[in-house]
């Protein structure tokens, strides 16, 4: 008897991250999910613990989505507190360093963040968007093996735009651009390895999500699936037939 193929399935929102395990010859419906915290509303409301108490912030890790704990992270600046930040960590809040430091941020290197990590008295947050190792606890907490066949991860990613240009107008852009070359919402998927260098926070989730692999025991071969969010929605709804069915359900990518 084959084995089931099991494809670990993350979408991260700015409220929530959901996250299912697929398992073929399983119906949908009792495949193992969870909808929790997203990692920014995590890791705002860890700035702000550190706001209240006055501690000094260092920020480490990769690129991730803004919103929630960038405004944490700019009113702790406001407050009055220090607020340290690495290069890659850093462009979570402007691909523009310069416009980082602007907010009220120190931006250090790596060396130096390792040297200040020791002091006690601050508090020190790794920035990523996928926390290996947090899905993974939390499916053993269950007796859910981890381990996987595929990685699937989808996240909005306004794409790095240079200094002058809007997120907004650079992410219309590469959208129009892209579904000029190939009028299909698949054109927005793509492997870990051909992520465009454009897409600093998908990039920066493919390196995050290899720890995956590493830490459930997984095959350090498995195909590892990147997408923009609003594209894998359009491809999901598709899957349903009462929508695939629809004469102008795909119109948009065939104009």
């Amino acid at each position: 008897m084959a084995l089931p193929i099991r494809i670990l399935a993350v979408d991260v929102g700015t409220g929530t991250q959901d996250i299912l395990l697929f398992e073929s010859g399983k119906t949908i419906e009792n495949c193992f999910k969870m909808v929790m915290p997203s990692p920014t509303v995590i890791i705002a409301e860890r700035i702000e613990r550190a706001t209240r108490r006055g501690q000094p912030l260092l920020l480490t890790g990769v690129t991730m989505g803004g919103g929630p704990c960038h405004w944490a992270a700019r009113d702790h600046a406001l407050a009055g507190f220090p607020v340290a930040v690495t290069p890659e960590a850093g462009r979570t809040f402007d691909d523009d360093l310069s416009m980082v430091e602007q907010m009220g941020f120190e931006i250090i290197d790596q060396d130096e963040a390792v040297r200040r990590a020791e002091n006690p008295t601050l508090v020190h947050i790794e920035l990523q968007d996928f926390n290996a190792y947090a899905i993974i606890s939390a499916l053993q907490a269950f007796d859910v093996d981890p381990t996987v066949d595929a990685l699937a991860i989808a996240a909005f990613d306004h794409g790095a735009a240079p200094p002058g240009v809007s997120d907004r107008r650079f992410r219309f852009n590469f959208i129009a651009e892209t579904v000029r070359k190939e009028p299909a919402p698949s054109a927005f998927a793509y492997a870990a390895e051909h992520t465009p260098a454009d897409l600093t926070r998908l990039r920066a989730i493919a390196s995050s999500a290899s720890r995956y692999k590493e830490l459930s025991g997984s095959s350090s071969g498995i195909p590892h699936i990147l997408m923009d969010t609003g594209s894998a929605a359009v491809l999901g709804s598709l899957e349903d037939p009462h929508v695939r069915d629809q004469q102008n359900s795909y119109a948009f990518f065939h104009q």
